[in-house]
């Protein structure tokens, strides 16, 4: 072979070495920064609680002292409960109990501190007990599950794992069963930025130059077989015979024959291949955090701007935390509608709507077939506008569609405190076409107008008595003018069905009896939200009161053909007569001042309330 094409071979098994040597070096280097290389994957901080308080709050600053998402850690015997909220709301909601707070210290680690109850404890009816004394242990006992402050709690057995990523103004509470000792163990995780960027491109880069090398180095086999020429010729041989495989076979065995040379080459180039095919496994085997981040990072798409009013507090609750509410409300109604259970009802009514169930209750155990009341429709929830008040009591206002039979519910919601459920105080059917004013959104939340504000072209608490008065004297109120009668129908309809009732009565009763009717504001205080127009949606509640009387002497008053007033009064005649009270729940629009808007109606029900007989 001559020296210069030998010398060629030479460079090209050079090369294939050399090729294999930055493969595995490459490789190893991707290799160990992914493995003996790379860091700790989250950093934790964890304290152990001395303390035997039933609470523990886990401050927000704790749950922020190092970026990115945190993992809560509690471990301890028994059923764990962890909730997380405002941080203002879960300490009101700790504010009558001592508890234990999670801190941050100056040097970054975690701190505990005892915190005493600040909260006057709530008085108690009965006078011959300690009521500061029952309230304390109340509060050291109250179950912390299913309080609506709470924008998402967990619940695990004997170790709890919380995914949080919760922003500086909210913390998390940590509790048992609410009597025994909270957890004592707790750890917060965050993950540590640990990416390998260039592990991906060196097993890359590894696997392009093994196959380089493989490459090379079937070339230099190939040209050192090809590069030998014919040999000189040797010695005279002696001639060779054919061998007689039969005769072989008998004399010696058989005879095996070995691989010939290609068939070997072949060999040794399988070997290499699976060289190259786990170093395809190992690239393909790398997380997105492996390779470097190119072409930067993508801008967002900029929102449109909310303006918040200065010195406006923050809403109520969340539009999540809203849907949550409304459905146990939801729940809890239809399971009192179906046992006709008035203090469960209590637990989510209140006020008139309370009035107007228990009065359904009773005549629904008298009369067989009474009607139930419309059911609570908690979904789909279209509109949530929560009051913008850090303080107690607190209101939600809430629309809702019913897909079924199509029909829109209004709703308004109260919380007494921060221990009391949120219950639904007013409800009542949207108008057909009813356009509801320009309301603010719900991460933004409305201020409450109070009541005697004379901000709008009617204070609140003067709207009922001036609609009532509209029902009772009809175009000659003094109020007309400030309401729009065109969208009304709840009106015409008071006084078609008063109308009718009377022309009824008076067929068979007007020589011995008389019947009466008079409207008045009901006992429910009114509610109010602000909206985006300077006006304020505005929730009434009125009351319509039938009056039946004998004007003879000898006269009575006979329920024959009333037995819903009979199943109340519990009598079937009167020489006094009898009171039949219904219950309006009415939604307004009240415009602002200066405004040439009228005050129109949103939405009305009615249901009966009470009846009696006249002492």
């Amino acid at each position: 072979m001559p020296a210069d094409l030998g010398k060629v071979s030479f460079v090209r098994f050079v090369w294939a070495v050399l090729a294999f040597v930055l493969a595995a070096a490459m490789i190893g280097a991707g290799i160990a920064q992914r493995t003996v290389f790379q860091g700790p994957k989250t950093q934790t901080e964890s304290v152990s609680l001395s303390q035997d308080t039933p609470y523990v709050l886990v401050d927000g600053s704790v749950l922020n002292s190092l970026p990115g998402a945190q993992t809560l850690r509690a471990e301890g015997s028994g059923t764990i409960f962890a909730a997380y909220g405002r941080t203002a709301d879960v300490k009101a909601w700790l504010s009558d109990a001592e508890y234990v707070q999670v801190g941050v210290g100056e040097n970054g680690a975690l701190t505990t501190s005892e915190v005493q109850p600040t909260a006057t404890p709530a008085p108690t009816t009965d006078d011959t007990t300690d009521t500061t004394a029952t309230d304390a242990a109340a509060a050291a006992t109250r179950d912390p599950i299913g309080s609506d402050l709470w924008l998402d709690e967990f619940q695990q057995d004997d170790e709890l794992v919380a995914p949080l990523q919760l922003p500086s103004d909210m913390s998390v509470l940590i509790a048992g069963d609410g009597t025994s000792p909270a957890p004592a163990d707790i750890s917060v995780s965050w993950p540590i930025g640990n990416a390998t960027p260039w592990a991906g491109p060196l097993i890359a880069g590894g696997a392009l130059l093994m196959a380089v090398g493989v490459f090379l180095y079937i070339l230099g086999i190939r040209h050192v077989r090809r590069s030998k020429g014919p040999r000189r010729k040797g010695l005279p041989l002696p001639v060779t015979e054919p061998i007689d495989l039969a005769t072989a076979e008998a004399d010696k065995g058989v005879i095996s024959s070995s691989a010939s040379r290609r068939s070997l080459g072949r060999g040794r180039r399988t070997m290499l291949v699976p060289l190259v095919a786990v170093s395809a496994l190992l690239v393909t085997g790398c997380s997105a955090d492996a390779w470097p981040t190119l072409g930067g990072t993508a801008t967002p798409t900029p929102s449109a701007s909310v303006i918040v009013p200065e010195g406006q507090q923050s809403p109520a609750v969340t539009e999540a935390q809203a849907e949550r509410i409304l459905a146990r409300v939801a729940d809890t109604v239809a399971e009192a509608d179906a046992a006709s259970d008035q203090a469960l009802a209590s637990t989510r009514l209140d006020g008139a709507m309370l009035a107007e169930r228990t009065t359904n209750y009773t005549l629904r155990s008298s009369i067989a077939d009474y009607a139930a009341l419309p059911a609570v429709q908690a979904k789909p929830l279209r509109i949530v506008l929560p009051v913008a008040y850090d303080a107690w009591p607190r209101t939600v206002m809430t629309v809702v569609d019913d897909q079924a039979d199509k029909v829109s519910s209004i709703m308004m919601l109260t919380q007494a405190d921060p221990w009391s459920a949120f219950k639904l105080t007013y409800m009542a059917n949207l108008e057909a076409s009813t356009e509801l004013p320009e309301l603010a959104a719900p991460y933004v939340g409305a201020p409450q107008v109070p009541p005697g504000s004379d901000f709008l072209t009617l204070a609140p608490d003067k709207v009922a008595a001036a609609y009532a008065d509209i029902l009772n004297n009809g175009d000659a109120s003094t109020s007309l003018s400030l309401f729009d009668a065109d969208s009304d129908s709840f009106r015409t309809g008071v006084a078609a069905d008063r109308q009718k009732r009377l022309d009824e009565f008076n067929q068979t009763a007007a020589d011995t009896g008389s019947l009466t009717f008079e409207s008045s504001a009901g006992s429910q205080p009114p509610l109010a939200l602000a909206t985006l127009e300077s006006g304020a949606i505005v929730a009434v509640n009125i009351n319509e009161t039938d009056t039946v009387k004998p004007t003879n002497a000898d006269a009575v008053i006979k329920l024959t053909n009333n037995p819903t007033v009979k199943a109340l009064v519990g009598a079937e005649q009167s020489a006094t007569g009898f009171t039949t009270t219904y219950s309006d729940q009415l939604f307004f629009y009240v415009p602002g001042q200066g405004s040439t808007e009228k005050i129109r109606l949103l939405g009305a029900s009615s249901h009966i309330l009470d009846a009696k007989v006249i002492p």
